[in-house]
């Protein structure tokens, strides 16, 4: 599954906030916030929603299975009390948490876990996320609407679920964690079918209590929920059609909390170092990687020498500077927040004398023209520029082909159809926190495919087979292991460097000094961007 990396602006929470005077630091429940967005909310349904400005709302408002410590990338059960799983790591049963209520005020059970799951991929529903639950035994016949259910999930009893998966999957506790595992109650959505989004229904901490389309949303306080002391606010008011210049003068009046969109990229720099605001700025990573991918079918990318010699040749550095610093440089697919990530990996230096020395063992002392892909939206043709001119310094000839960004992503799933692409605007941002999911979609043979997201078109059958054993230990007590088998597959792969991996953006966000909560959860790794059940209100007396 492919989710888009918007923009640096959107992605990153931007924000800005005026000092104000010190609150106390004692955490009360009451009080809220105000946050704004340039677009409405497409939907609130958990099974539809899927871009980064509603990922963290449907988060509040539904819970699944599983979920993450606040701020990290640790899973730990959230409707399920408990888990088990099988010694071949084929059935999962969980046991859910008695007296957890949707806002109807109706229990959930283990039916509406069942009912939740098939309905995402039941085809009718054209759920984008369907695929996720791919390894569930009986998937191939409902996901093409020949079967009503799947055959692998068991209702043992009203709070025991059974899954019986086809194969040993350790991404499964990951899966049950994601948007589109959250519980719906099978009533509502019959009640407003298509138009369920406009009218969410679920057991998490906030509840929707008014949607005016095109004005704002208001989340409360849901009083019944299970986990006793969140939420810390008693509302979130979500304020759309606000452009991000007109959000940024009202936070600086005070009259709202977080203006979602961010503030213009030209305007990063001034804020960052402005002493008044230094100490309200929260940087943290996430799960990105951007990345210059070779074609390895294509001349001259079908020689590792000048794969590696590209690696060489890019300075990342000065490529980070022209996001004015919004990232660090990346040495390998992964990105650090990633389990798998070679910390004492150094990567490829940048050095260019020996890039020219690897151009001239494959043959290409001389120089070799090629093309280089990018999308047409500020800042990617700048950076395809910079590196255009790194390429040049060792003899690549690279012409810039800035186009549409669904012309970039159809020529990248052509196997003659790009030699070079940059990835940003583009990159991939995981599904979720495991390393597996950086790997199949776009750097393993599955996804060197027409119409893949594998636009280097590379294709290790070894490092295939390793992925599938890697993904095949299940048993927690062998997380290091397993860990380790990534951490080589990830490797082996820059050194055959179907990639240049560039730069590892960073989300950035900056809480109003009347609102609290640790740093991490104002640049949530998984509650893209904000974890709203844990920020509280300074000014609650």
């Amino acid at each position: 599954m492919k989710k888009l990396l918007l923009s640096s602006a959107a992605i990153a929470v931007l924000a800005l906030a005026l000092p104000a005077p010190a609150f106390s630091q004692e955490i009360k429940q009451g009080g809220s916030m105000t946050v704004t967005y340039k677009d409405d909310v497409s939907t609130l349904d958990p099974a539809i929603g899927y871009d980064w400005q509603n990922w963290s709302m449907i988060k509040s408002l539904f819970d699944g299975l599983m979920d993450y410590e606040p701020g990290t990338t640790t899973l730990k059960p959230d409707l399920a009390e408990s888990y088990e799983i099988s010694p071949d790591g084929q059935t999962f049963t969980f046991k859910l948490r008695q007296g957890v209520k949707f806002h109807n005020g109706r229990e959930l059970t283990a039916e509406d876990v069942k009912y939740s799951i098939e309905r995402v991929v039941n085809p009718a529903t054209q759920s984008p996320g369907a695929g996720f639950f791919g390894s569930i035994k009986g998937f191939e016949e409902a996901s093409a609407g020949k079967a009503d259910s799947l055959s692998g999930i068991t209702v043992v009893d009203p709070y025991t679920i059974e899954f019986e998966l086809s194969r040993p999957d350790a991404t499964f506790l990951h899966v049950a964690a994601i948007n589109f595992a959250h519980v719906v109650p099978k009533e509502e959505v019959e009640k407003h079918g298509a138009d369920f989004g406009k009218h969410p229904v679920g057991s998490g901490a906030f509840k929707l209590a008014e949607w005016t389309l095109g004005q704002k949303l208001v989340f409360e306080r849901f009083a019944d929920y299970w986990n006793k002391g969140l939420p810390k606010l008693d509302q979130i008011t979500f304020e759309v059609g606000q452009e991000p210049i007109v959000a940024l003068l009202r936070l600086q009046k005070g009259e709202i909390d977080i203006p979602g969109d961010g503030i213009p990229p030209a305007k990063f720099i001034e804020v960052k170092e402005d002493p008044a605001f230094k100490d309200l700025v929260i940087q943290g990573g996430q799960l990105h990687t951007g990345y210059v991918a070779m074609n390895v079918k294509i001349k001259p990318f079908d020689d590792v020498k000048v794969r590696q010699a590209v690696n060489m040749a890019v300075n990342k550095d000065r490529i980070v500077r022209i996001i004015n610093g919004r990232a660090i440089p990346a040495n390998q697919p992964l990105p650090p927040t990633m389990p798998g990530y070679a910390k004492d990996y150094e990567g490829y230096p940048y050095d260019v004398e020996k890039a020219k020395a690897l151009m001239a063992e494959a043959g290409l002392a001389d120089g070799v023209e090629t093309e280089l892909f990018v999308m047409n939206t500020d800042p990617q043709p700048r950076i395809a520029q910079a590196i255009q001119q790194d390429l040049a310094a060792i003899g690549i000839k690279a012409s810039v082909k800035s186009l549409a960004q669904a012309n970039v992503i159809a020529a990248g799933g052509e196997p003659d159809g790009a030699p070079m692409i940059w990835s940003g605007g583009m990159a991939w941002i995981a599904d979720f926190p495991d390393p597996s999911n950086f790997y199949g979609p776009i750097l393993g043979c599955g996804g060197a495919v027409q119409g893949g997201w594998n636009w280097s078109w590379y294709c290790n059958e070894e490092l295939d087979s390793q992925a599938a054993a890697a993904d095949a230990i299940v048993d927690p007590a062998r997380k290091a292991e397993r860990e380790e088998t990534w951490r080589n597959i990830y490797l082996k792969i820059m050194e055959d460097a179907p990639w240049a991996p560039i730069f590892n953006e960073e989300r950035f966000s900056v809480r109003s000094a009347r609102i609290g909560g640790a740093d991490e959860l104002f640049v949530d790794p998984v509650h893209i961007p904000v974890h709203y059940d844990q920020v509280y209100a300074k000014d609650v007396q």
